[in-house]
């Protein structure tokens, strides 16, 4: 690579990570903050028997994980919010991933421009409509997941992939094996989902291993796995093993991730191209085998239903990624010796810059994170959405451990702020009453339920807020059981409920 093109790809690097350091400041919330805030405002009072993060029950929680937990000490010794503890959660979890990928491609090259290459493949090369989920590290997605557990748990799984290379090739003793069983275990306890990803990933770098293992490295890797196991059964906030019936019941929400596929991640296709001249060098890369495994749980779940599998579409896009940047390089060093034409290489230079110019265009949005919009272009403008507002204006009368009835979607944030709320805005497997509460909620508010009834459900969970738009139904305004507190931004209405009223 030219050393103009070289300093371009670093300098774009560096640009793409000030701007998610700017984003961390702001914090934009669309999506899942309000259940991770949530859970260290539970951690933060009670950190060994925090209960449910979402309603008042007395059971296991997913979210209560090592990296959670420690969060959750962090607040309760410093004092600080628990928006203050995600940025710092952020900071680290960016720094974690960054030198993830860093640390990962110089297992596969030495070649310096490849890490700032494979960073920008890593958050531009996705496809010209925008994709947000946690997990999935578009640029655009990262911006609103950098604070949560999933980024935490990927960065770990870069360095515990590169760490793994390294083990099997300088043929290591227990303890690194050891060690590598336990950071596996705490990437699955973090984010199952991710922790999925990972294991595939783990086997892909034993099944490219070069040479092939001796058979006292294998049996050190399976006390490493034991070890794993041993952990992830002995965590005490979440049975973690009883995550294996949840699927069913997240099928639903993940049905998306196998809708227009081509407009979300055509741009991987040059990753895929790459992929291809690694297989043709070496049948057991591991980034190629990595990349079939992806493919193959994906389009299982597609075919038999299960599209919570879906969520494991980044073991297919990260090795694709991470291959576009280290050919790249790769090819542009060949140039320089020699050993490639120039004709070939401009062509598949200027592919994945077009491609990377694509999925940036496709994602400046996330500018409208840090700058306002009257300073953005206005093609730019058009492209941010405005983060979610939040119920900071609730809290001068709501306070902890209170109990707030409200619809799903302010379900999803309210309990950002230290109250409960009658139903939880997400699926929560180990709720077992997590029925009865959605259908109590949608009694509540159902425009032909009985005043007797409304009371019950009001009683029945000991609300004492009630959060609604007045045309979302319920008990009126004027009822004796409501007394109207506030106005919010977008016009819903906090009520209190009045105890005396509802016995």
């Amino acid at each position: 690579m030219p050393p103009t093109a070289a300093t371009a790809a670093t300098v774009a690097a560096t640009l793409a990570v000030l701007l998610l350091l700017a984003v961390v400041v702001r914090l934009p919330w669309v999506g899942d903050l309000g259940i991770h805030a949530a859970t260290l405002e539970r951690l933060r009072h009670d950190p060994l028997h925090p209960g449910d993060p979402l309603v008042d029950a007395d059971v296991p929680s997913p979210y209560y994980s090592p990296w959670t937990v420690l969060l959750g000490l962090l607040a309760k010794a410093t004092g600080l919010g628990a928006f203050a503890v995600l940025r710092c959660a952020a900071l680290a979890g960016l720094a974690l991933l960054l030198t993830g990928v860093a640390h990962f491609v110089r297992t596969l090259t030495r070649r310096r421009t490849a890490v700032s290459l494979a960073v920008l493949c890593v958050l531009f090369l996705w496809g010209p409509a925008v994709f947000e989920w946690s997990g999935f590290l578009g640029l655009s997605s990262l911006a609103l997941t950098v604070s949560y557990p999933s980024t935490f748990a990927l960065g770990l799984a870069f360095h515990l992939w590169a760490c793994l290379r390294k083990a099997l090739r300088a043929d290591a003793g227990p303890a690194v094996f050891l060690a590598l069983g336990a950071l596996w275990a705490v990437v699955l306890l973090t984010h199952q989902f991710t922790g999925v990803v990972t294991s595939l990933g783990a086997l892909a770098m034993l099944l490219g291993a070069r040479p092939w293992p001796r058979r006292a490295t294998l049996l050190r890797l399976g006390a490493g796995l034991a070890l794993g196991l041993v952990l992830l059964a002995a965590w005490p906030y979440y049975p973690f093993f009883d995550l294996f019936g949840a699927g069913g019941g997240l099928d639903g929400i993940h049905r998306a991730l196998y809708r227009d596929l081509p407009a979300r991640f055509g741009l991987v296709l040059v990753g895929v191209a790459a992929l291809a001249l690694r297989f043709r060098r070496d049948r057991r890369d591991p980034l190629v085998l990595f990349f079939a495994l992806g493919v193959l749980v994906f389009a299982a779940g597609g075919l038999s239903g299960h599209c919570s599998w879906g969520r494991v579409l980044p073991a297919a896009l990260l090795p694709a990624q991470v291959a576009a940047g280290v050919e790249a390089a790769g090819l542009a060093a060949a140039v320089r010796e020699g050993r490639a034409g120039r004709v070939p290489a401009a062509v598949a230079a200027g592919t994945l810059a077009a491609a990377l110019a694509v999925g940036a265009w496709t994602q400046a949005g996330t500018l409208g994170h840090v700058l306002p919009r009257s300073a953005l272009p206005s093609a730019v403008a058009a492209k941010h959405r405005p983060p979610w507002p939040g119920y900071r204006w609730i809290t001068p009368w709501v306070r902890p451990g209170d109990v707030v009835l409200a619809k799903t979607f302010p379900a999803r944030q309210i309990p950002a702020y230290g109250a409960y709320t009658v139903a939880p805005g997400y699926p929560d497997f180990f709720l077992p009453d997590e029925d009865a509460r959605a259908d109590a909620v949608r009694r509540y508010f159902a425009p032909q339920t009985p005043r007797a009834e409304r009371l019950e459900v009001l009683r029945r969970y000991g609300v004492r807020w009630v959060v609604a738009y007045r045309s979302d139904g319920g008990l009126p305004e004027t009822d004796l059981a409501l007394r109207k507190v506030t106005v919010g931004t977008r016009g819903q209405v906090l009520y209190e409920v009045v105890g005396a009223a509802t016995r």
